[in-house]
């Protein structure tokens, strides 16, 4: 049950909290369901239960995106992070930041984030770079 697994007293924790611990306890149990699903197709040698595990874990990622939307819909750190991170070309590892800016999702090499606006949301940027002569 989610609720065993909370490291604070449930007393002391908003609706906010306990709603986005529901979503992401839910997470981790799809994509552990998917790593089963993905050991079972690769174990059996009967194909057409084969086809029916490969259906149901492609259901499993479809929840798991559901609530991963769900998070970013409802907690502006996570959209931020994932407009950062998703959909992007270029090493997994490198953000950006060190190149002196974010750089678009669309990896096109562009300033800020998609769908920001103007800059990078909590950084006090504007996105318009530096006015410092070279």
């Amino acid at each position: 049950m989610a609720g065993e697994s909370l490291h604070e007293d449930r007393s002391v924790l908003s609706q906010e909290t306990l709603d986005r611990h529901r979503a992401i306890s839910t997470i981790m149990e799809e994509l552990e369901a998917i790593d089963w699903y993905d050991q079972r197709i690769e174990a059996t040698s009967n194909p057409e239960l084969a086809q029916i595990l490969t259906h149901n874990r492609e259901e499993e990622k479809e929840h798991a995106s559901m609530l991963l939307e769900w998070l970013r819909r409802n907690d502006p750190g996570f959209d931020t992070q994932l407009r950062a991170q998703l959909f992007r070309e270029g090493p997994l590892h490198d953000s950006g930041k060190s190149g002196g800016g974010e750089t678009s999702p669309s990896g096109d090499g562009s300033p800020g984030a998609a769908g920001a606006g103007i800059g990078s949301p909590g950084t006090g940027s504007l996105g318009i770079g530096s006015l410092r002569r070279a």
